[in-house]
């Protein structure tokens, strides 16, 4: 943080930083001039098979994608382009033709396929239950579900129904845009996979900050996400413990006589209510610009007092998506941060927490999480991302607009996790 100065004081924007790794256990990270980031990974990828009644095998690519309740193929989410054949893969083997994500460079030689489960079919109404084990669609990982948050997402790509909420950020330009009821889940991700999820930076963990005595620290928790209900791709298994990560005999414990087998203890139940200001998801904002979308979802993680003055602290998670078959480079961020005090700030820079992703056919979504801090209550940031074509061409990809909204409701500032 900067010496306070008279007069308005300009929000002060956290951005990108030298990676800081995680190990397993949630953990202080110290802000080093006010960033903190964790370390990138590579990729996994995985060899699936028809939903129902086939192996869903752990391996070198993606397979055929599922079906649809009907029966009918369906289409697969970004970065889980299945093959062409739709015939069912034998464990050990690949489907013909397939479009493998990195398999050659992450996948020993000779190494056959390891049985993870059974493919589910995708809900097409209704929520995921607490237990649900599940592959993510976009980065590959298994998962297991804790509970679901209901989000209010802002489409300024789609024509929303005018008798809902409406959102429109001044002085940004956008159209006013109406928000809809979103299913998000929050989740635990296998530690087996954290290591090799290439297209992600920082968001394997959920950082909060720490308790109210030290001011510069946060708190992570590997392995925890949140998840879009369209991103999960349901399996069944056998395996009383089939998601290693620290926490998972600590929220769920296996009941063979429920569907899912693993139900919530009541830690996992005290958890949430406790953590339930700073885990919680409310909006969820998408922009598509040259076929390039742009998914922004911002938390609130709670004030400090610095320097005799209130620093109210928000994280913010983007997952960049490019639509398109052409393969296209992210070069420059430029952001503009308005503060509730009447400041503007903008803020300039290469790439994004230290990186400049491609994005291509085999991986089409980056995401990655940052943070930003005002001496107010409240506020908005929007902006853009500049990506560069394979013909040295620029363009410029719109940040939808979103509000830095803090929670008025709690007496007090949370002093870090309670278990």
């Amino acid at each position: 943080m900067s010496p306070q100065k008279d007069g308005p004081v300009p929000p002060q924007p956290f951005w990108d930083a030298s990676p800081l790794p995680l190990s397993a256990t949630a953990q202080v990270l110290l802000l080093q001039d006010g960033v903190a980031s964790v370390s990138s990974v590579s990729p996994t990828t995985y060899g699936l098979s028809e939903p129902r009644g086939s192996v869903l095998g752990r391996g070198s690519c993606w397979g055929s994608p599922p079906r649809s309740p009907s029966g009918s193929m369906r289409s697969p989410a970004p970065g889980a382009r299945g093959a062409r054949s739709a015939r069912p893969v034998p464990v050990g083997t690949t489907p013909s033709r397939p479009r493998c994500l990195s398999a050659r460079r992450n996948r020993p030689e000779g190494k056959v396929l390891e049985t993870v489960g059974v493919f589910e079919a995708p809900k097409q109404h209704g929520k995921y239950e607490t237990g649900q084990l599940f592959l993510h669609s976009v980065f590959g990982y298994r998962g297991i579900v804790l509970f679901p948050w209901q989000a209010r997402l802002y489409d300024r790509d789609v024509a929303s129904p005018v008798t809902e909420k409406s959102e429109n950020v001044a002085g940004h330009g956008s159209k006013e845009v109406k928000g809809k009821t979103h299913t998000y889940y929050q989740v635990l991700i296998d530690a087996r996979d954290c290591p090799h999820i290439s297209q992600r930076s920082q968001t394997e963990a959920v950082t909060f900050l720490a308790n109210h005595d030290d001011s510069r620290a946060l708190y992570a928790i590997p392995g925890l996400d949140y998840v879009s209900h369209e991103d999960i791709l349901p399996y069944s298994s056998t395996d009383q413990v089939p998601i290693q990560h620290e926490l998972f005999e600590r929220f769920l414990m296996y009941d063979q006589t429920k569907v899912p087998p693993f139900v919530a203890r009541d830690t996992l139940c005290a958890w949430q209510e406790k953590n339930h200001p700073w885990l919680e998801l409310s909006d969820v904002h998408r922009e598509t610009t040259e076929n390039i979308r742009v998914t922004v979802i911002p938390f609130y993680m709670g004030m400090r007092e610095a320097q005799n003055s209130h620093v109210y602290w928000w994280r913010y998670c983007i997952r960049l998506e490019n639509l398109d078959s052409e393969v296209v480079q992210l070069r420059e961020r430029h952001w503009r941060i308005f503060s509730l005090s009447g400041t503007l700030e903008t803020v300039r820079g290469r790439g994004v927490v230290g990186r400049e992703p491609v994005l291509s056919k085999e991986q089409p979504a980056f995401q990655y999480s940052s943070h930003v801090s005002l001496q107010a209550s409240s506020g908005h940031m929007w902006g853009t991302f500049r990506f560069e074509r394979p013909d040295g061409s620029h363009f410029d990809v719109r940040i939808p607009p979103f509000s830095l909204e803090s929670n008025k409701d709690e007496k007090t500032p949370p002093s870090g996790l309670h278990w």
